[in-house]
């Protein structure tokens, strides 16, 4: 029994991160963080050609990418450091591809609705620094709050598109910003590098023994 334990010790200790679970580069989840990724330079340009139904239509097309990656990385057991990386790369581009679209589509809406729009941009950006600052590397933890957000960002675009209610689109920016202020707190607590972490409750379970990767 000593000799088992003594063998777990050695095998971990628990200031070491835990080694990606996949270092394949050319996967499905990733060949679609790429499509999500150039096509939110396409996004951006239909944008500036006026074409509100092909841009809703192609955001649509584009997020619902996002949420087939995660779940076909899990299925197919796919999930590395590098996708969680890229994966956050193509979600930063669709996001802000969105906001230049809808500037350009509903300045004047979005003008009207600054104090929501403010603050999740403001914490999106502090919590993209503090990641660098401390890990040298783009915050991609993938959380619980960062999914609900995805969902009520789609519902929020549809009400805005529709002239349904601006209220979906108010709502979601509240939750992405509280979801921002989430990952500023992962990163303040969080000793390593993580990828895929379902909220601040998990970091802080898992306390010192690093789960991420340097």
């Amino acid at each position: 029994m000593m000799g088992k334990q003594q063998n777990r010790g050695a095998a971990r200790q628990p200031d070491q991160p835990e080694p990606p679970i996949s270092n394949r580069l050319v996967t499905i989840p990733n060949l679609l963080c790429l499509i999500r990724l150039a096509g939110s330079f396409v996004l951006v340009a239909i944008a500036w050609l006026n074409l509100p139904d092909t841009f809703l239509y192609l955001f649509i097309f584009l997020a619902m990418t996002d949420w087939l990656d995660g779940k076909l990385a899990i299925l197919l057991n796919q999930r590395s450091v590098f996708g969680a990386r890229l994966d956050s790369w193509a979600d930063a581009a669709l996001y802000f591809a969105l906001l230049a679209g809808l500037l350009r589509l509903y300045g004047e809406t979005l003008y009207r609705e600054i104090i929501w729009v403010i603050p999740a941009l403001a914490s999106y950006l502090i919590s993209t620094v503090a990641g660098f600052w401390k890990y040298r590397r783009w915050p991609s933890y993938h959380t619980l709050r960062a999914k609900t957000s995805w969902f009520l960002t789609i519902v929020g675009v549809l009400g805005l598109f529709t002239d349904w209610s601006l209220w979906p689109l108010r709502i979601a920016l509240l939750v992405i910003t509280i979801t921002n202020l989430e990952a500023i707190l992962i990163t303040s607590v969080s000793p390593v590098w993580r990828a895929d972490v379902s909220s601040i409750l998990h970091v802080w379970r898992k306390g010192s023994m690093g789960s991420g990767s340097q």
